[in-house]
């Protein structure tokens, strides 16, 4: 083979332009297509071995973009799979580590000193930049997958996936308060979301903490007990008999009505209230979701705020008579901050209408959240997020069915929210509640009557 045949292997090392030349080539083929270089210039079984794992790699990315707009939930299970998360990152780390000794080596067979001075240090910050480039993100990938495989395995309970009922999945949306001014932790919001397990449609059926004479299903231990409605005959085993009061009871009072509940990723006092939700709305409760609201703000926080449209002015602290207020929410569209948001969902006192109010500014802080927190917003700040979220949520949802829920939510985000509220602006009487009603409103919001086509 001649030299002119040949100048990529065989150069001419006097030629000061032809080396300048062959060695930009050598770096940003090694850039764009790791182990060409080696191919054409240096060991040829390392490049094929350099090629082979680089079109490896090409072909699961394209498998995985063909997946992501054919059958996305694939993609969404990977990537909630603790196991499979672990292979990721081994894998990242393997072509990260590959890509260094590929770029090094390239470095080499450009042989520097050949070319021109002037070209010099250009060749070589350009192989520096891809080498950081493209080895630091798949170190930061396998960085990400790790600590994503912890969080999901801190948050997500372990077991098989459940099919809906009915069509339908209904998750309890608990909202706990354990601030500094209260004993244990307290389910101050709760919501019950029933969302359609083919379409993504969702209903969110608010919950007034004070509801009375609350019923439960035939199943749970608490039927035995209060057969009339908790609390209606003889009163409760706490102070005040309202729905949020029996987390506290069972929690405190009655642990051994629910023994199976810690092996379970749950408790004795979420498990009461999924009994409760369930008497309540006549739709059976699959799973929970609890919310801490002292991690709440961190959570917002770390995914950069979220934008509402105020309706009213919220006070942020003080009492009845806005005394002490320590700030103001003012109306208009605003993008919150933890802080703001905690208090947009939190407020109760100065501002008409009460708790109910509060319950229906909870439902818009819920929907603003599922709306404008996407994966991608997730993914760019994780690391917050998981640390946020291993401490501000617990759940039962078994991680085998993370990918098909995180699908379902993206339907949901491009459909309108359908929401009832329980409270007496829709005929409902929280210390007299008619559970007929009840059950109708609920009923016709996640299963509406057809309406007939007309005549044509």
């Amino acid at each position: 083979m001649t030299l002119a045949a040949s100048p990529i292997r065989y150069p001419d090392t006097k030629s000061r332009p032809l080396m300048t030349r062959r060695g930009w080539w050598l770096v940003v083929l090694n850039l764009l297509i790791p182990g060409s270089a080696q191919v054409l210039a240096g060991d040829r079984r390392l490049g094929r071995f350099g090629l082979g794992a680089t079109l490896t790699l090409w072909a699961l990315v394209v498998l995985g973009v063909v997946a992501y707009f054919v059958a996305p939930t694939i993609i969404y299970t990977i990537a909630s799979n603790s196991i499979a998360l672990w292979i990721i990152a081994i894998g990242l780390v393997f072509y990260a580590g590959l890509w260094v000794v590929l770029t090094l080596d390239t470095l080499r067979l450009v042989r520097l000193v050949k070319a021109a001075p002037s070209a010099r240090a250009g060749i070589a910050a350009f192989t520096t930049v891809a080498l950081v480039l493209v080895s630091g993100t798949a170190a930061y990938g396998a960085y990400v997958a790790t600590t994503a495989s912890g969080f999901l395995s801190s948050v997500f309970a372990a077991g098989p996936s459940e099919p809906p009922v009915d069509g339908r999945y209904n998750i309890l949306l608990l909202g706990g308060d354990s601030g500094p001014d209260r004993e244990g932790m307290r389910p101050d919001s709760m919501t019950v979301v029933s969302i359609d397990a083919e379409t993504g449609s969702a209903v969110m059926v608010g919950l007034p903490r004070d509801l009375e004479d609350v019923p439960f299903p035939d199943h749970s231990p608490l039927a035995a007990m209060y057969p009339e409605g908790y609390g209606s005959i003889d009163g409760c085993n706490v102070d005040t008999c309202h729905l949020n009061s029996i987390y506290t009871e069972v929690e405190l009072k009655s642990p051994e009505l629910y023994p199976d509940a810690t092996a379970r990723g749950s408790e004795p006092g979420i498990d009461a209230m999924m009994d409760a939700a369930e008497g309540v709305t006549g739709l059976p409760i699959q799973y929970f979701v609890l919310i801490d609201m002292q991690g709440f703000e961190q959570l917002v926080n770390a995914l950069g705020g979220v934008e509402i449209d105020v309706e009213t002015r919220i006070p942020i602290g003080g009492d009845e008579d806005n005394n002490n207020v320590d700030g103001w929410i003012e109306p208009g569209l605003q993008k919150l901050d933890g802080y703001h948001a905690l208090w947009y969902g939190r407020a109760r006192y100065g501002v008409a209408g009460g708790d109910y109010a509060r319950m229906a500014r909870q439902r818009v802080l819920q929907e603003a959240i599922l709306r404008q927190f996407t994966p991608a917003n997730v993914l760019t700040k994780f690391q917050d997020v998981a640390q946020a979220g291993e401490e501000t949520v617990r759940t039962d949802i078994p991680q085998s069915m993370l990918g098909y829920f995180v699908d379902l939510a993206m339907k949901t985000r491009e459909q309108p929210i359908t929401t009832v509220e329980l409270v007496p602006e829709t005929g409902v009487d929280p210390m007299e509640p008619d559970w007929e009603l009840v059950h109708s409103l609920v009923a016709q919001a996640v299963a509406p009557p057809a309406t007939e086509e007309p005549a044509g």
